[in-house]
């Protein structure tokens, strides 16, 4: 928990949004810093819970909702500043709560997350690695992606199948590449690492979202001073834009 705050950088300056509080212990520790809490909690048997432990707490506002379906930017709006988002996420649905803050572009100046250790992994990898895909790119896009801790399984009782990772995102003021179409930015990534051990021009012209002949893709990697034999491992989010910009802009 200390490591969590401490990478929050969190003081009484700040607006906590935190996702999944449970029984509040991390809660209770953000709320000491003096910072405002806003805690989204869907599991309504846990509310009654989180009310009495947090009772003595004037800066704790308890949310029962589901995180996705909140608005972020009305919360933001009512608080006069962008919130920090900080939780555990339960781990079956951490991509979909990342990314929905990323991708909506949502009044958020620091997302610190405790995660599978396998996607913090994923989101803050390099080129070249085993580990980089099209989460670390999507991620990579929108914010700058740093682990500050590993958390081994032995750490929790009972002890799970997988080590975790706490995360730390912070948003880009300005996209690090432009793109004249993001949504096909991003289906274009994803098909360039659907067949991992294939070259970039077969899973593009493989791919049901793009009509592209072998013959096209070859001429547009020579066109930016790519090989046509490379493979999207190989690529920075800065070529995958200059290609895809070659491609479609």
């Amino acid at each position: 928990m200390d490591k969590i705050i401490k990478t929050g950088d969190i003081s009484e300056e700040d607006v906590v949004l935190e996702v999944g509080p449970g029984v509040g212990t991390l809660t209770e520790a953000i709320a000491m810093s003096g910072a405002e809490v806003a805690a989204v909690e869907i599991d309504r048997t846990l509310i009654p819970i989180l009310e009495n432990e947090l009772k003595g707490f004037k800066n704790v506002r308890i949310i029962n909702e589901d995180i996705l379906k909140v608005d972020v930017k009305a919360l933001s709006e009512e608080y006069g500043k962008p919130l920090k988002v900080i939780a555990n996420l339960p781990y079956y649905i951490t991509t979909p709560i990342i990314m929905n803050l990323l991708e909506e572009e949502l009044p958020v100046s620091l997302i610190v997350v405790m995660i599978q250790k396998e996607v913090a992994m994923r989101m803050q990898a390099k080129p070249g690695s085993k580990d980089y895909g099209s989460l670390s790119l999507v991620t990579q896009y929108f914010a700058d992606a740093y682990i500050a801790a590993n958390v081994p399984r032995n750490c929790f009782m009972p002890r799970p199948n997988v080590d975790s990772a706490v995360i730390r995102l912070t948003p880009h003021k300005e996209k690090p590449v432009e793109v004249s179409d993001r949504r096909l930015f991003f289906k274009f990534i994803k098909a360039a690492f659907s067949k991992r051990r294939k070259t970039l021009v077969n899973c593009i012209t493989t791919s049901p979202d793009f009509d592209i002949t072998k013959e096209e893709m070859a001429k547009a990697l020579n066109g930016v001073g790519m090989n046509e034999k490379v493979r999207g491992e190989a690529l920075t989010l800065n070529d995958f834009a200059k290609l895809f910009e070659k491609l479609f802009g």
